[in-house]
C-alpha cells in the first residue's frame, strides 16, 4: 500500500502543521509515515511544499508522477508541483491567490487565477473553493490548512485514514485553546464539496 500526498503553499499558510496531522492520522492507524519539506523564503511568504508519504515507501520525496492527492493551499504553487500527480490523481486546491512581495512592488506580474486553475484542471481532477473566506467566516484565517484537510477527507475516497482519524490527531497536536476553532474548520471543509 502506498499513498502519497504533497501539500503546497507559501509561508504562514499552516503548510507544516498539515503535514503534521496528516502523519499522525496514518500512524494512528498503525501505517508506516515519512515527511519531506522543501522551504524557500518561508518566514517572508516564500514557497513551502510537504511531501507525506504513507505505506511502503521508503524515500521522504514523492517521485513524480506518484502524487494520488495535492492540497494547493495557493493556486501558483499547487501549479509548480502539478508534475507530481498521478493520471488519476486529486488535487483540493484553495481559489485565493497570495501575491508574492514581487507583485505587490511592481516588479512581477502575478498570473490569470483562472487560467492557473484551468492549467491544473488539464493535468488532474481538481475540487476547488475559496478555503481562505471560510476560515475568515470562523473567526481566524489561518485554520484554512484544517479546511483544506476537512475537504480532503470528504474527497479522499484511497486515504488511508477517516476524518475522524483527523480529528484524533487534532486532539493530540492541537493546544486545547484552539481545538475547537480546528474542528470546527475541519467541519467546515468536510462539508464544503
Amino acid at each position: 500500500m502506498e499513498t502519497n500526498i504533497i501539500i503546497s503553499g507559501v509561508g504562514g499558510q499552516g503548510n507544516l502543521l498539515a503535514s503534521q496531522i496528516l502523519a499522525k492520522a496514518a500512524m494512528n492507524r498503525g501505517y508506516r509515515v515519512r515527511i519531506g519539506e522543501t522551504h524557500g523564503m518561508a518566514q517572508r511568504g516564500g514557497a513551502v511544499t510537504s511531501h507525506v508519504r504513507i505505506g511502503d515507501v521508503y524515500g521522504a520525496l514523492v517521485p513524480e508522477g506518484r502524487c494520488d492527492y495535492l492540497l494547493g493551499f495557493e493556486p501558483v504553487e499547487a501549479l509548480r508541483q502539478i508534475r507530481y500527480m498521478k493520471k488519476d490523481g486529486v488535487a483540493v486546491v484553495n481559489e485565493k491567490p497570495v501575491v508574492p512581495v514581487t507583485v505587490s512592488i511592481g516588479d512581477a506580474v502575478y498570473p490569470d487565477p483562472e487560467k492557473v486553475m484551468r492549467m491544473i484542471e488539464s493535468q488532474c481532477k481538481v475540487y476547488r473553493f475559496d478555503a481562505y473566506k471560510i476560515a475568515q467566516k470562523l473567526g481566524n484565517p489561518i485554520v484554512m490548512n484544517i479546511v483544506m484537510i476537512g475537504a480532503l477527507c470528504r474527497i479522499g475516497e484511497k486515504l488511508p485514514f477517516t476524518k475522524k482519524d483527523v480529528e484524533d490527531a487534532l486532539r493530540e497536536r492541537v493546544p486545547e485553546k484552539f481545538l475547537d476553532l480546528d474542528l470546527m474548520a475541519l467541519k467546515e471543509g468536510y462539508e464544503v464539496l
